[in-house]
């Protein structure tokens, strides 16, 4: 009987990253099969990481003529990876969220948010997957594109995606709501927060805006589970039943508070200015004193009570534990998501590709995440790096580091100026420009 010996044979390399990127790529080797899908993943993220000239299809991705070499062989090859290859983008995400988790600089603490949100792009005709005639937040109407429904971590410091889960319209599933895979945002939004705490997601709020805020179904499963929440309301919006002379609505409640009930919360920017908030618990049916959630008015003037600066907010934390500040500080981090929309989208071609099959998209959503993480895991290297080569005799254990990068949440992510090295590749001046323009318009507590 003969014997079949199996040798494994060692992994071709591959040729290396631009720059700081190889370094960081390095980390998912272990996740991709084969050298042809290891180099794809360094040449998507160099092309998303590229300066925008145009917008970032794959013949962009590798400095190709749109249309006259779409056909040329770098091109095919990035659109295997993209559409054919036997990658697994779960795996993927798993990788990224880890190396956000375990670096001291960025993991989330349990002093910043779960964000909740969703965003939507157009696109034409019907045959991509999940396209359809919907409501876009990118251009306030509705219109025929695509939407994705994301999870976002963020404290004072940091800000990074953590999971995307792309809509289906019921138009587009043949039994409409009645259809088996037919999910609602809230219902999406929900397995999101339980994808977040699977990767040991900690936070200290769930956040979201008025559209999540005023669903009844999330805002109750939220309360059953006992996760702490900060949800916005609209001030027509309404509590629940009241008699006549009750306040009706949440901007009524608010009209209602005696001006000496109101207190004063100030809010600091990184751009060095302050902003003196007033703040107020509201009672009207379903919330106050005594029942199982509190509500909340926020706003610069709480006279006129200005519509684009005022906050109307549920929650089920205790007011013995969170104060006023406390709940302006955590619905305030929310403006992080939309600096990450504006990032992704402006800079990173979040809505460039030209791939029609759920999966093929769902890689590129995770593909430009990653470009996006990459930024942060670039600064935080650069600067813990250039710290220890300076003081070497200070390096501390990473359990006090963590420590310490709690205590001092309110320091600034780069120098105001942000500077490129002789060396330096283009991925490495992006990860730097990115994030240089969050010094302008960043909240802080």
């Amino acid at each position: 009987m003969g014997w079949r010996v199996h040798i494994m044979s060692a992994r071709l390399p591959c040729p290396p990253a631009p720059g700081p990127l190889e370094a960081f790529a390095v980390q998912f080797d272990p996740l991709f099969h084969t050298l042809a899908q290891r180099h794809g993943f360094r040449t998507y993220l160099a092309g998303l990481l590229m300066p925008r000239d145009r917008s970032k299809t794959l013949t962009a991705l590798v400095g190709a003529e749109p249309l006259v070499q779409a056909q040329a062989a770098e091109v095919q090859r990035l659109q295997f990876f993209l559409s054919e290859a036997s990658w697994n983008v779960e795996a993927i995400t798993a990788q990224r969220l880890a190396l956000l988790t375990q670096a001291e600089d960025s993991a989330p603490s349990a002093s910043g948010v779960l964000v909740i949100d969703d965003t939507g792009d157009r696109k034409d005709g019907h045959a991509t997957d999940h396209v359809s005639r919907q409501y876009l937040g990118s251009v306030g109407k509705t219109d025929n594109g695509i939407v994705a429904v994301t999870s976002l971590w963020a404290d004072e410091r940091h800000y990074y995606p953590l999971h995307v889960e792309p809509y289906t319209p019921a138009a587009r599933l043949a039994q409409g709501k009645r259809d088996a895979a037919f999910r609602t945002k809230p219902h999406i939004a929900l397995e999101l927060v339980e994808k977040a705490q699977a990767a040991g997601i900690e936070f200290e709020a769930i956040v979201a805006d008025c559209w999540y805020g005023e669903n009844k179904e999330l805002e109750m499963a939220l309360r059953d589970r006992g996760l702490p929440h900060v949800l916005a309301r609209r001030g027509n919006a309404t509590g629940g039943w009241a008699l006549a002379e009750d306040a009706f609505t949440f901007r009524e409640a608010a009209q209602n508070v005696p001006k000496n009930a109101w207190q004063a919360v100030q809010r600091r920017f990184r751009d060095g200015h302050v902003e003196v908030w007033w703040a107020t618990e509201l009672t009207l049916p379903g919330y106050g004193p005594g029942k199982p959630g509190r509500a909340v008015c926020a706003t610069t003037d709480r006279n006129t009570l200005p519509e684009i600066s005022t906050w109307y907010l549920t929650t089920n934390l205790a007011r013995e534990q969170t104060p006023l500040s406390e709940i302006v500080r955590l619905y305030g981090l929310r403006n992080w998501v939309e600096q990450s929309y504006k990032q992704m989208k402006d800079e990173l071609g979040w809505a460039d590709f030209m791939v029609r099959k759920d999966h093929a998209i769902r890689r590129h959503w995770e593909l430009v995440c990653c470009a996006f993480v990459f930024c942060w895991w670039y600064s935080d290297c650069r600067w813990r790096v250039s710290d220890e080569m300076r003081h070497p005799d200070r390096i501390e254990p990473l359990s006090t580091r963590r420590e310490k990068n709690r205590r001092h949440q309110n320091d600034a992510v780069l120098d105001p100026v942000v500077t490129c090295g002789e060396g330096l590749a283009g991925p490495g001046a992006l990860a730097g420009a990115l994030l240089g323009r969050v010094l302008s318009c960043a909240p802080a507590p």
